[in-house]
């Protein structure tokens, strides 16, 4: 155990103190990791019939799970970490980034309970108490080209809240088409914020990669999942989102293939960003099909779910865990096997359904597991990073 939790290399006299608060990524990285270890094989044994649903039921509970509680707390950390360095302002800590911390843990701790409205209120506010906490840095620093993070967190409230209410029966509708808004939002994030750091990580990492982007690309990229959005926005659905979609898969493939991605094979912190933004482009390929009723849309949901979101957050949990805690950017064997679980969850969980779907349930129970172990792994081998001061001795 000593060796799992020693990750500074060469060894340094352990960091004294507490610093969970110190910073954003710390908390959300922590709860966010040990959430999905625990919550991805509860929805396992659920989907398998052995365990009986909650106040959200079956498959919503699972994906507003996954997409207002796993995935929304690593986009705060991350915007709250990053917020500070792109303005120079202080962004949440202390007793305000734990109160940020304890209302997400009351989001989730609530839709487990009969309490509705209660569960509804507390998800809501959680996006929107973090979009607040985000602008006052933002709009203070007149930091107008990351605005738009601001509207996003919001839109991901009134998603939340359209899901509630469906949920609650005030709304006459299914909770998809909010889930849906949700994901495009997320996909969209994930999009901007690759497009940002994986062609600097790249070139940063690997000699002479040469990773570029091309304006157009990167236009066509974007502009083509806002399309989307917009699309599943006004409910079309059907061959106007299936042609936007592969619009996308063309331009999000063309882009990743900018990055050099087959240059960066020995150089782990690297590769399995190039690994999970490729999840991307199979997401939008199999968007397009399950519009025309030929595939699953679920295969669509799991590949950007698992694969694109799963693969760039323990991708960029280990890289910014390491880099803002004065720590060594390389990966061992023990982050290796975060990512290849990760990933391989990710494979299973859509390529068996897809290809043999009489093993479905199988598949969802293996790859639960993988998931499982990979955050496991994580909590487990980072706890003591993120909870402890940075070893060079530097605020955060």
């Amino acid at each position: 155990m000593a060796q799992l939790l020693n990750i500074d290399e060469p060894p340094r006299a352990a960091p004294k103190g507490y610093a969970l608060f110190a910073l954003g990524f710390r908390p959300f990285y922590l709860l966010a990791s040990v959430f999905a270890a625990l919550s991805i094989p509860l929805w396992a044994l659920q989907f398998s019939g052995i365990l009986s649903h909650p106040y959200l039921a079956g498959p919503v509970w699972h994906a507003h799970e996954m997409l207002f509680g796993f995935t929304l707390a690593i986009i705060v950390g991350f915007l709250f970490t990053a917020g500070r360095n792109w303005t120079n302002r202080p962004t949440p800590t202390g007793w305000t980034l734990g109160g940020l911390a304890a209302l997400w843990v009351a989001a989730r701790a609530l839709v487990l309970t009969p309490y509705a409205v209660a569960a509804a209120v507390v998800n809501v506010a959680f996006p929107l108490a973090a979009a607040v906490a985000l602008a006052i840095p933002f709009i203070k620093a007149g930091s107008k080209r990351n605005y738009f993070f601001i509207a996003l967190l919001v839109l991901l409230a009134f998603a939340a809240g359209f899901i509630h209410l469906t949920q609650l029966g005030i709304i006459a509708a299914p909770a998809w088409p909010g889930l849906q808004v949700g994901l495009d939002v997320v996909l969209f994030i994930i999009a901007v914020m690759a497009g940002r750091v994986i062609p600097m990580f790249t070139n940063n990492g690997v000699p002479g990669a040469s990773a570029t982007r091309a304006p157009n690309v990167e236009k066509a990229a974007l502009g083509s999942v806002l399309a989307l959005l917009a699309a599943d926005g006004l409910g079309l659905g059907g061959w106007p989102s299936a042609v936007i979609a592969t619009v996308a898969c063309v331009a999000h493939a063309w882009r990743w293939s900018l990055w050099q991605p087959w240059k960066t094979l020995r150089v782990p912190l690297v590769w399995v960003l190039h690994l999970a933004y490729l999840w991307v482009p199979i997401h939008l390929l199999l968007r397009a099909l399950g519009e025309f009723g030929w595939v699953a849309p679920s295969l669509a949901a799991h590949a950007l779910t698992v694969g694109a979101v799963g693969g760039l957050v323990i991708g960029m949990m280990t890289r910014t865990a390491k880099g803002h805690t004065g720590r060594r950017l390389l990966a061992d064997r023990f982050e290796v096997a975060c990512y290849v679980l990760v990933l391989l969850a990710a494979v299973v969980r859509v390529a068996v359904p897809l290809f043999a779907p009489a093993q479905t349930i199988h598949a969802v129970l293996c790859s639960a597991c993988l998931w499982s172990a990979g955050f496991a792994l994580y909590a487990i081998r980072y706890w003591p990073v993120l909870s402890r001061p940075r070893i060079d001795g530097r605020p955060g």
